[in-house]
Order: structure tokens, then sequence, then C-alpha cells
């Protein structure tokens, strides 16, 4: 899935004619961070753990908020960033659990460590994004953000779910109101 997804990205980045250079990068780590809801939605399959974690969630908002000042990021821009990022990835979870309890199985495949392996990469992910979103930064006001995020996302993908997520994951991307 992750591949077909940024492929499709890219494409779309390629075609928007006037997207800047800087909105791939972070659209393509969307959808990296995305896919990485799989593997959560797997562990919480797994533990039996609810999708809503308030205390996870807080905590990455409030690192965000701490690290967004060395990025040249306002820690508000980070929190309504981030809060965008969670909600989608919590929309990927809520579906795929969904979808294997109808089934009544998940995937046979391998459950990397929630707390080991998946959450350092999301942190790590997180400094990945906030540099991003700064290289992006300049551009969250122009008038044809909307237009070239919509490009971005509105691709035909395989995966019809993670076209709603990363429209949630982007819907305030854009700073620019007409």
């Amino acid at each position: 899935m992750k591949h077909r997804l940024v492929l499709a990205l890219l494409f779309a980045s390629a075609t928007a004619s006037a997207a800047p250079p800087t909105l791939e990068p972070l659209l393509n780590s969307i959808a990296e961070r995305l896919t990485i809801a799989d593997q959560v939605a797997l562990s919480k399959w797994d533990s039996h753990k609810a999708v809503e974690d308030r205390p996870r969630e807080q905590a990455v908002i409030a690192s965000a908020r701490a690290q967004a000042p060395d990025y040249k990021v306002s820690p508000e821009a980070a929190e309504q960033f981030f809060s965008a990022q969670i909600e989608a990835n919590k929309l990927v979870q809520y579906t795929r659990l969904s979808d294997w309890q109808f089934k009544g199985k998940a995937p046979d495949t391998p459950r990397p460590d929630l707390t080991g392996k998946i959450r350092p990469q999301l942190d790590q992910l997180q400094k990945r994004m906030l540099q991003q979103l700064a290289d992006f930064g300049p551009e969250r006001s122009n008038p044809q953000c909307p237009h070239w995020v919509a490009l971005a996302v509105h691709q035909p993908l395989n995966d019809p779910l993670v076209q709603i997520a990363m429209t949630r994951a982007t819907a305030e991307l854009c700073v620019y109101t007409p």
C-alpha cells in the first residue's frame, strides 16, 4: 500500500504545475505516517487496546509544540498539523480494526513492537515532518495551496481509506482563505 500511495503522490506533485518542490516530501511523509497506522492498528488488535489514547496523543502534541521553535515553526502550527495527523491515523486504525472484526481476523503479517519500534519510528518521523512543514511554511498561505494539495490527494488511489485519511491529514495544511 505504501508504495502505491507514495508513487501516486509523487505523480500528483509532479503534475501540479505550480506546486512548490517542498510539498512533495511533506505529502510523502504524511503518507508514510498513515502507513504506520496499519502497524499501530495491528498492535492494538493483538493487545485489545483502544484506538483512542489521549495521554499518548497529548504527549505527541506537547513534543511537537516543544520542538517546533527549533524548526522555526510556531507551536500553534505544529499542534494544528500534528492534531490532524493523529486524527487521520485514528481514522485508518478504526477502519482497519472494523474490517478485521468483520472478517474475523487480522492480516497474518509481522507485528512490530508498538513501544520499542513503532513509536520511536513515529518520533523520528515527527522531526522530519516538522522540518518539512517549516520548508513548506511560506507556501501555506499561497492562494494556490488548497489546489496543490487537492490535486495530490485526489489522484485515483487503490485504497479509498488512505485517500480519505490523506484528506483529513492535509485539511488544515493551507492557511489561505479567499
